[in-house]
């Protein structure tokens, strides 16, 4: 596995595979799942139909990097620290076929729930490959810092500034 990035930052490359499945609801045409994310691939175009059986049909969804930002290791930390550490992929509503796009592969849960209420995105959370496990842990031994917690004070208040003035003032 290769790591990419600038020395603050890195990435990961993987594969994303997906599954299309008639769906049960009488609002959607078929339903999506993330089954699984794959240290290496075949070099393929995104949406690669890999077999199609019984109205279901798996797809190489494409390639992507999850991206590793010093700033996030305590969102990494928390998410190595459970008892079964997570990966999300999300994948957002395309036009034309399959109608499904690759946009986004995490492994900080911060970044992930910023996902989670978003209208037509599918985002799906799978157990972590033992394969991004080690270089998780290693980026954040390099790069974790505790960082104090430091309380905002507000600005003290100006009552002038909403009084009524009159118009010869303002010149």
């Amino acid at each position: 596995m290769t790591l990419i990035g600038t020395p603050e930052s890195e990435r990961i490359p993987v594969a994303v595979i997906a599954e299309r499945r008639p769906s049960t609801s009488p609002w959607a045409e078929w339903s999506w799942r993330v089954l699984e994310v794959l240290a290496e691939a075949p070099e393929a175009p995104p949406w690669t139909l890999l077999r199609q059986e019984a109205g279901r049909a798996l797809y190489l969804a494409g390639h992507a990097e999850i991206a590793l930002h010093p700033t996030d290791t305590d969102n990494y930390r928390h998410n190595l620290a459970s008892p079964e550490p997570r990966l999300w992929v999300v994948l957002r509503t395309a036009p034309g076929e399959p109608g499904m796009a690759l946009h986004l592969v995490t492994l900080d849960p911060g970044e992930a729930h910023l996902y989670a209420d978003v209208g037509s995105d599918v985002l799906e959370s799978l157990p972590m490959p033992p394969f991004l496990r080690a270089p998780l842990e290693a980026f954040v031994a390099r790069h974790h810092r505790e960082r104090g917690f430091y309380k905002r004070r507000r600005d003290r208040a100006d009552p002038e500034a909403m009084a009524r003035r009159r118009p010869e003032d303002e010149r």
